[in-house]
């Protein structure tokens, strides 16, 4: 029987299907009684689901990341989906079609990619050049990079979504170069390169989105550094030193892209490069964000509902509909 894919699920529907599980969590109801909560996915989206009346050793049966098959009912749930599940059963993970629940990008990656070289390939300067063609050349990294999620739920989180996420960064800053002439390009291109590439050590996916252990002590912005000073002390080993205040200017940049100290960034931006790869990176970020949410949102209406994360509900009426796609209007060296 085809799986049932979360997105298609609608509310009121008699559930039986195996679902990713994750982030389960053993709570008391304001009766006092034990429920858990927990995530169900596949790649098309996640979705509350709660196990009422349970107990301790259900909750231990219960695997932090795994596969589950279960049977249930769907509902509406202050405007989002929720499962509500009667049984639950473990299930290994040969047993299923991984395809159908790791959430992948669209686009091809490797084209992708290709571009993100073409583009790094435009750095003019030559000690900025070593460094950003030593993470190039590290082959293992550059396969994790190219299959990294770009983060674990609020944007790019899919297999893919870390390249997809930098590239559109790349092609939009190129895009900017133009109006903003006093810009250093070279430090904002490597910078945009190097922003999130610890997603890559900060990131698990090998069955469902998770942090690592490491990720979840150091984050991958202190991660990001380490990883930059490593290869810069080995250029500088051999006797290709990057300069200390560009390796410097390089690194604020990815410590402040966050934007904002609330956010995680343990200093704000203090350059225009600073500034134009932060913002960047929230554009790209919301972007990405704005078109799951307003595509996937089970909410009826012209409206979804409330997002948190964005503080506000998204009108998704198109007052506009006979517009060319944005494709086909970029140039081929952009698609």
């Amino acid at each position: 029987m085809a799986h049932l894919f979360i997105k298609d699920i609608q509310p009121g529907r008699t559930l039986e299907d195996v679902y990713m599980v994750s982030q389960p969590v053993l709570r008391h109801t304001t009766k006092g009684d034990l429920y858990i909560a927990m995530f169900l996915s596949d790649k098309t989206g996640k979705a509350n689901s709660r196990i009422w009346q349970a107990t301790e050793q259900l909750y231990q049966s219960i695997p932090s990341e795994g596969f589950v098959r279960i049977r249930g009912k769907s509902e509406l749930y202050q405007g989002n989906l929720q499962i509500i599940i009667n049984e639950v059963d473990v299930v290994s993970p040969e047993t299923v079609n991984l395809s159908d629940y790791m959430p992948r990008t669209e686009k091809n990656i490797g084209q992708m990619y290709q571009q993100v070289k073409e583009i790094l390939a435009t750095i003019q300067n030559a000690d900025l050049k070593r460094l950003v063609d030593s993470f190039l050349a590290d082959h293992e990294l550059m396969k994790q990079f190219c299959t990294a999620p770009a983060a674990m739920s609020m944007h790019h989180a899919y297999l893919g979504g870390l390249l997809e996420h930098t590239l559109t960064m790349l092609q939009a800053a190129q895009a900017l170069f133009p109006l903003y002439p006093k810009i250093q390009k070279d430090l904002v291109l490597a910078a945009i390169f190097l922003h999130d590439i610890a997603k890559t050590r900060e990131l698990t996916y090998k069955i469902c989105l998770s942090y690592t252990d490491t990720g979840q002590l150091l984050g991958h912005i202190v991660l990001g550094t380490q990883m930059i000073i490593q290869k810069a002390d080995i250029l500088a080993l051999d006797g290709t030193p990057v300069p200390q205040p560009l390796l410097d200017s390089l690194m604020h940049i990815v410590v402040s892209h966050h934007g904002q100290y609330e956010f995680g960034s343990p200093k704000l931006p203090a350059t225009p490069e600073a500034f134009m790869v932060s913002y960047l990176d929230n554009l790209d970020a919301k972007m990405n964000q704005t078109a799951a949410l307003i595509e996937n949102d089970a909410a009826e209406g012209h409206w979804t509902s409330y997002q948190k994360s964005l503080e506000t509900r998204l009108y998704r009426n198109r007052v506009i509909e006979d517009l060319p796609a944005a494709s086909e209007s970029l140039a081929p060296y952009d698609r």
